[in-house]
C-alpha cells in the first residue's frame, strides 16, 4: 500500500477506516434499504431497473452483483468521483474530524493549510476575472481574445481573466487578508522571501486550472504582446503538481460524468476552442510531456484515450515519448489511440477552420497505439532479412517489457512474433509475475479459490487455520496466493476485508483476490456456514498435500529393499498409473 498511500501513515488510513461507516457515505450518493444484514439499491455504476447493488456494514465493503463493481469506501470514492488516492483519503478524513498529515516536513512546520491554499486561489481567479471586465489596460486582453476568434461566453465559462502589468496589483488586492506568506505558497508571488516580492503574473491572460472537484489549483498565463516566456504556469505547491494535472476536466465532467473518450491536447487554448465548437471532452497537459500520471488521470475518467499531436516532426518526437510513457499504464480494456493533425495545425486553429463535424471525423481516424507500435518497429528494420528480424526483436523487447501482464500485451507479442518467429522474441513483463489464479471449473470453483473467497468475507476466520506450510509444494494455482492472504491478515492490526484491500491496493495480489472477489454472490451469509466449510477445504487440501508428500517419498527416497507390502502395492499402483508397472 505504500506506493498508493504516498506519504500518508497506514496508521492513519486505519484510523479513518475505523471512523468510516461505508454505509453513511454511499447512502448519502445510493438511495438503499436493508436487505437481511445488508444494505441493497441500485448500482450508481451501471444502468439497472432491479437492485443488484449491496452494502455491507459489518464488512465494510459494497459489491454490484450486475457488473460486478466491489471494494471499500475508499474505492468508492476514487470510482464515483474520480479521486486518487490521497483525494479520498483527505475526503473522509475531513468527514472524521481529522486533519490530513502534509506531505512534506516544510508543509507541516509552515502551518499551511490546504483549505487556506484553495481559498485564495479561489480569491485570485475572482480578482483576474474582475480585472478583466474592468481593468483600463483589459482591452489589449479583450482584443487578444476577441482575435483568437473566442466569445464571451466560453471565456465566462472557463473562467478566463487577466493580470495587469503591474508589479503589485494582486499583491495589495488581497496581502491584507491573506498575507504574503500565503500567496507567496500559493505560487502567486515571485521575487525574494525575505521581502514583499512581487506579483509572479503581469501582462497576462490568465487560464484558471481547476482539479477535478473544480477547485482552483493554478494558473497558466498566456503573456499579451511580445515577451518571455510565451506561457508561464504557477509554480509546484502543495495543492499544484504540473506533471499530473488536467486543463479542462471540470469541464468534461460537467457536460458528462461517464465521457466515452477523451481527446488530450497540447494547450489551454486547444481546450477552449473545442469547447466553444461543440467538443467538451478535451483535456490538456500544462505546457509539459505527457506523464504517467497524466495518463492515470485520464483513465480513470474513461478507458478510450486520443492523444493529439502536431503533424511535424516536433509532434511525431512528442508522440514516440508518450507512447513510451504510455505502455506501463495499458492494461486491458484500455484504448489509446494517437491523432496526427495536418501540419501547421493545432486543434484551436483547425476546429476554427473545419468545424466541429469535420474535426471529430478526423479524430476517429485515429490510430491505435497498438498499430503505431508495430508500424514503428517494422519500419526500423528490414524484415526480409534474418539480421533485420533480429534487430526488430531486439527494438521489441524493451518495449514490450513495459507492458503489463495480459491479453492485450499477448495479442501485440503474438502480431511481432509474425515477422520475427516465437524463437526471437520471449520478453517477460516488468515486475514478477502474477500471482496464479484458482479457476472456476465449469460451475464448481476450486478448493483454493474457495479458501481464499471465505476468508477475505471473513477474515476473522483466520485465527481458526493452522499451519499450512505443507502446501507450500503443492503447486495448485492459487496456493501462494492463499499463504500470503493468511500471513497478510495475521499482520493487520485488525483481520478486516476494507484493511486487507487497502493493504493490498496496486499489488498484483490485490488484483487476483479482486477477480475473486467479483463472485462475492458464492459467500455463505452466515459466519458458522463459512466457518464449517473452510474447515473441511483446509482438512481436504492438507490431505491431498500429505498423500502427494508420501507419493513422493516412496518413488524418489526409499530403497525398494526398505519397502514394507502396503509400500510396495502403493508403489505398483502409481506405476500403473504411470504406464511404468511390470508386467
Amino acid at each position: 500500500m505504500d506506493g498508493m498511500s504516498g506519504r500518508i501513515p497506514e496508521d492513519f488510513i486505519d484510523a479513518v477506516l475505523a471512523r468510516t461507516d461505508i454505509a453513511e457515505v454511499i447512502g448519502a450518493r445510493v438511495p438503499l434499504r436493508r436487505s437481511g444484514r445488508e444494505l441493497a439499491g441500485r448500482c450508481p455504476f451501471h444502468e439497472e431497473k432491479t437492485p443488484s447493488f449491496t452494502v455491507s456494514p459489518q464488512k465494510q465493503f459494497y459489491h454490484c452483483f450486475g457488473c460486478g463493481a466491489h471494494g471499500t469506501v475508499i474505492g468508492f470514492l476514487m470510482a464515483i468521483d474520480r479521486l486518487d488516492f490521497r483525494e479520498a483519503i483527505a475526503e473522509l478524513a475531513q468527514r472524521a474530524g481529522m486533519t490530513l498529515p502534509e506531505e512534506s516536513p516544510q508543509g507541516h512546520e509552515s502551518g499551511t493549510s490546504l483549505a487556506a491554499l484553495y481559498e485564495v486561489l479561489a480569491a485570485a481567479s475572482a480578482f483576474y476575472r474582475k480585472q478583466l471586465r474592468h481593468h483600463p489596460a483589459a482591452a489589449g486582453a479583450v482584443e487578444y481574445l476577441k482575435n483568437r476568434g473566442l466569445d464571451g461566453k466560453t471565456a465566462a465559462r472557463f473562467h478566463l481573466g487577466f493580470a495587469p502589468d503591474g508589479w503589485d496589483g494582486l499583491g495589495r488586492a488581497l496581502g491584507e487578508r491573506y498575507g504574503a506568506d500565503l500567496l507567496r505558497r500559493a505560487g502567486l508571488l515571485a521575487g525574494d522571501e525575505d521581502g514583499r516580492g512581487h506579483d509572479r503574473f503581469r501582462g497576462r491572460v490568465m487560464f484558471p486550472i481547476e482539479d477535478r472537484r473544480g477547485r482552483v489549483i493554478g494558473f497558466g498565463g498566456r503573456i499579451i504582446g511580445q515577451g518571455e516566456p510565451k506561457y508561464l504556469n504557477s509554480p509546484e505547491t502543495p495543492v499544484f503538481h504540473k506533471g499530473r494535472e488536467l486543463y479542462g476536466l471540470p469541464n468534461v465532467l460537467r457536460q458528462a460524468r461517464n465521457p466515452h473518450l477523451l481527446l488530450v491536447v497540447e494547450g489551454y487554448m486547444d481546450v477552449v476552442m473545442l469547447a466553444q465548437h461543440g467538443i467538451d471532452h478535451a483535456v490538456a497537459v500544462l505546457g509539459t510531456a505527457l506523464t504517467a500520471e497524466h495518463l492515470r488521470a485520464a483513465f480513470r475518467i474513461t478507458p478510450r484515450l486520443v492523444l493529439c499531436f502536431d503533424g511535424d516532426n516536433a509532434g511525431r518526437r512528442a508522440a514516440e515519448r508518450a507512447v513510451d510513457n504510455a505502455l506501463p499504464e495499458l492494461a486491458d480494456g484500455r484504448d489509446l489511440r494517437l491523432l496526427f493533425l495536418p501540419e501547421g495545425e493545432d486543434p484551436d486553429s483547425l476546429v476554427r477552420r473545419i468545424g466541429k463535424e469535420a474535426f471529430l471525423e478526423l479524430a476517429g481516424q485515429a490510430v491505435p497505439v497498438s498499430q503505431h507500435l508495430v508500424d514503428r518497429l517494422r519500419n526500423s528494420a528490414n524484415i526480409a532479412t534474418v539480421e533485420g528480424r533480429a534487430q526488430l526483436a531486439e527494438l521489441a523487447k524493451p518495449l514490450l517489457q513495459k507492458l503489463p501482464a495480459g491479453t492485450y500485451r499477448d495479442l501485440i507479442v503474438e502480431k511481432i512474433t509474425g515477422f520475427v518467429g516465437r524463437s526471437g522474441l520471449n520478453p517477460a513483463p516488468a515486475g514478477r509475475a502474477s500471482p496464479a489464479i484458482p479457476r472456476i471449473a465449469g460451475q464448481r470453483p476450486s478448493p483454493v479459490w474457495r479458501a481464499i473467497l471465505l476468508l477475505a468475507h471473513y477474515p476473522q476466520l483466520v485465527g481458526h487455520v493452522g499451519d499450512l506450510t505443507l502446501l507450500t509444494d503443492t503447486h495448485s494455482d492459487g496456493v501462494d496466493l492463499l499463504l500470503r492472504l493468511l500471513a497478510t491478515l495475521r499482520e493487520l492490526r485488525q483481520p478486516r476485508l476494507d484493511l486487507l484491500l487497502e493493504h493490498w491496493r496496486d499489488t498484483d495480489d490485490g488484483a487476483a483476490l479482486s477477480s475473486i472477489l467479483a463472485h462475492s454472490e458464492l459467500v455463505p451469509e452466515e459466519l458458522a456456514s463459512a466457518q464449517r466449510e473452510l474447515h473441511e477445504i483446509i482438512e481436504r487440501l492438507l490431505s491431498q498435500a500429505a498423500q502427494a508428500q508420501r507419493r513422493k517419498a516412496l518413488m524418489h527416497g526409499v530403497p525398494p529393499s526398505q519397502l514394507d507390502a502396503q509400500q510396495r502395492a502403493e508403489v505398483l499402483a502409481l506405476l500403473k498409473q504411470r504406464g511404468g508397472a511390470p508386467t
